[in-house]
């Protein structure tokens, strides 16, 4: 109640949410931020570090401070902020996360951001429709997972929710469910290639304590 009261009249921060591992973050990752920031006039990019993603294996993941740190290097001097928000609301799925963010932040409005390689699997998700009524989706095109984005369950679904690219600057006036797809020049980056070329990226970074720039408290 204290943040509704203090933006009493004032305009709500457009906040996008993108979540991932980033075990590392790179350049692509920064791209499609900066990119969808653009698109949909948003005033703030979250990377929300996952503490535990269920649906990547745990082995070859760095710890949360290293990867934490990995992202702000990547996102320094930019208006994306990362963070490992998840660890402090205690959540493992999405679907929480979300819900959880959208009751405490009523000075925000957020809209989830993914890549096509995650809407071919979307379906797979926990409680996907519920995220979708949660809040908005974008949806960036990744190379190679275009077409099976498109023929994907969760598209069938959202057939009737999508609205034009021309009108991403209004996300914030749609109901839910509502989805966006977002195209711009391909980033081929991964974090797979990345680990390939350099197994041993973690050591780049220390791995204690880091302070969360979102929620200002340690991580570790």
């Amino acid at each position: 109640m204290g943040c509704a009261r203090q933006r009493a009249g004032q305009a709500l921060i457009r906040t996008g949410l993108l979540g991932g591992s980033f075990n590392p973050a790179h350049s692509g990752h920064r791209r499609i931020s900066l990119f969808a920031a653009e698109a949909l006039g948003l005033d703030e990019v979250w990377w929300l570090v996952s503490p535990g993603n269920p649906m990547k294996p745990k082995a070859g993941m760095a710890s949360l401070p290293v990867r934490l740190r990995s992202a702000q290097k990547v996102a320094r001097r930019s208006i994306i902020r990362p963070t490992a928000i998840e660890q402090q609301l205690g959540t493992r799925y999405t679907v929480d996360t979300l819900s959880k963010l959208s009751r405490q932040h009523p000075e925000r409005r957020f809209i989830w951001l993914m890549g096509a390689d995650n809407l071919a699997q979307f379906h797979a998700w926990k409680d996907w429709r519920r995220i979708a009524r949660t809040m908005p989706i974008a949806v960036i095109a990744r190379p190679g997972y275009d077409a099976h984005a498109q023929a994907s369950r969760a598209m069938s679904w959202f057939r009737g929710f999508v609205h034009p690219r021309a009108t991403a600057g209004s996300w914030t006036k749609w109901r839910t469910p509502a989805l966006v797809l977002l195209r711009f020049r391909p980033d081929r980056s991964s974090a797979t290639a990345l680990r390939r070329h350099h197994p041993d990226w973690s050591s780049d970074f220390p791995n204690m304590a880091v302070r969360d720039p979102v929620t200002r408290r340690p991580v570790i």
